[in-house]
């Protein structure tokens, strides 16, 4: 028996294999990747009985199976699917195009702007002061900002380092910088329970990975214990910045 292949089956199994690569990725994210593995395991074995051993009893109730168990696992990971779309939605070239048909246009970031930060970051890491700094990009941040109090002040150095004075009462929360203005402070965010991250790094370093996890956020950490500077982005750390590197990194990724 020969096979015929047509580009339009290649389109389609690498479609397919895209898509559970995504779908792997961000389950690892999300800490569930065994549900994952165990779906997908499922999906093999219904593929198997009723496509090639075509046992048609054994078929039909894998078939009602499926259609149970996908409501059953949108229901189940209805904030993972939430989270999922949001981020579609909120993809940087979408975000690009929809202004393009609305006629809107992204605020710039201009460097009188990113100062007043890596100056508070600085001052804060040679006195060892902790801070939690994270920029709204794409993703509206509204049930993070709820978690805090409302601040709605311009990027100012002094207030900064005021917020996150050892004795301030906002000073172990987040501080949410939208549209470059300080929304909120004191703000909880969603820990990262990746293995990967050093153990070197505290909670704050954490937080700062599950923020960056679950939305597009970017967000600056100042070390309580050895005062360095750091930014997560996209699950990602990139520790130990000096305030050039700073400074380059938040222009570069907030415009």
């Amino acid at each position: 028996m020969i096979f015929s292949i047509e580009i339009k089956d290649i389109i389609d199994i690498l479609s397919v294999a895209l898509l559970l690569y995504y779908a792997y990725k961000f389950m690892k994210e999300s800490g569930s990747v065994k549900i994952f593995t165990g779906v997908l395991i499922f999906i093999l074995l219904w593929l198997l009985v009723a496509q090639v051993l075509e046992m048609r009893l054994l078929g039909a109730i894998f078939d009602q199976l499926v259609k149970v168990g996908a409501i059953a696992l949108i229901i189940l990971f209805q904030d993972d699917v939430r989270h999922f779309l949001q981020m579609l939605g909120s993809h940087e070239k979408v975000s690009r195009l929809f202004r393009l048909l609305t006629g809107g246009k992204k605020e710039k970031v201009e460097h009188s702007d990113i100062m007043p930060i890596v100056m508070a970051c600085m001052n804060m890491s040679k006195q060892k002061v902790g801070a939690l700094m994270v920029f709204e990009r794409n993703i509206p941040l509204n049930d993070i900002i709820h978690t805090g109090d409302t601040i709605d002040a311009n990027l100012n150095q002094r207030l900064i380092e005021n917020i996150f004075f050892k004795n301030s009462p906002l000073h172990d929360g987040a501080m949410i910088i939208r549209h470059k203005r300080i929304t909120a402070a004191g703000c909880i965010l969603p820990v990262s329970h990746s293995l990967d991250i050093p153990k070197k790094l505290g909670l704050r370093h954490r937080a700062a990975l599950g923020v960056s996890q679950q939305t597009d956020a970017l967000a600056v950490i100042v070390s309580e214990e050895t005062g360095g500077i750091s930014i997560a982005f996209k699950g990602e750390f990139h520790l130990r910045l000096s305030a050039e590197e700073l400074e380059s990194f938040l222009t570069r990724e907030l415009n």
